[in-house]
């Protein structure tokens, strides 16, 4: 679903860009869509801007407040600083590589963000985005739901991404790996203290748009989290 909202706001945040850092190139989810090769080139870039300009357009379109913007400098694959703005409580939850995350409101007021403590798979809860596994996968994912203490899925990874980062939620799980959708939020979960990988154990990177991600706040978690979801 893309509405006028998607393609009006994606136009104002590359012509705001280009004015402050002119020479970068930004990658928008609705460019990318009108033009795939875009995709391909985010990956191995020194420098580019990857952005969701309507983060969860499906609420947005259905007038519930679950929807966002994210955006993400990247270089090499690697998220270095990350915006996810909230246009409805008008906030916005920040990283920058190696000095934290934090949310900052229309006030200037700021908080700083840090992951869930560790707690036992029978009491997480988590952020489950199975529509997009291999049919296989996603069975025996389905099946194991009720491992965890509880889980859900807002249709919108900008507010999984923050309550993650925030300590709201435990775990997220994620198949198909845009990276407007998930560079923001892996910079802002792992500078809050969290530990996200892809499910072969993998770093995230950029370049890679599929496979699937698991995020949880630490390594144990992680690894725990994984054999649940997938025990066949």
């Amino acid at each position: 679903m893309v509405t006028a909202a998607d393609e009006a706001a994606e136009r104002a945040i590359e012509a705001a860009l280009g004015r402050m850092f002119p020479g970068v190139p930004v990658v928008g989810e609705e460019a990318a869509a009108a033009d795939p090769s875009l995709l391909g080139r985010v990956g191995a870039a020194d420098a580019v801007f990857v952005c969701d300009p309507v983060d969860g357009t499906a609420n947005f379109a259905a007038g519930l407040p679950l929807f966002g913007a994210m955006l993400a400098l990247i270089r090499k694959g690697e998220p270095v600083a990350a915006w996810i703005h909230d246009p409805v409580l008008k906030d916005t939850a920040i990283a920058l590589r190696g000095e934290g995350a934090w949310v900052q409101g229309a006030d200037g007021a700021r908080h700083d963000l840090r992951v869930a403590e560790p707690a036992p798979v029978g009491r997480m809860v988590a952020a489950v985005s199975h529509r997009y596994l291999p049919p296989d996968r996603a069975g025996i994912v389905r099946g194991n739901l009720g491992a965890l203490g509880a889980t859900w899925e807002l249709r919108c990874a900008a507010h999984e991404w923050r309550l993650a980062a925030s300590g709201k939620l435990h775990g997220l799980l994620y198949w198909r790996l845009f990276p407007w959708d998930h560079a923001p939020g892996v910079l802002l979960h792992a500078e809050a203290g969290g530990y996200a990988r892809r499910l072969d154990g993998q770093p995230y990177h950029a370049g890679v748009h599929t496979g699937g991600l698991l995020a949880a706040p630490d390594r144990a978690g992680w690894e725990a989290l994984k054999a649940a979801l997938f025990a066949a």
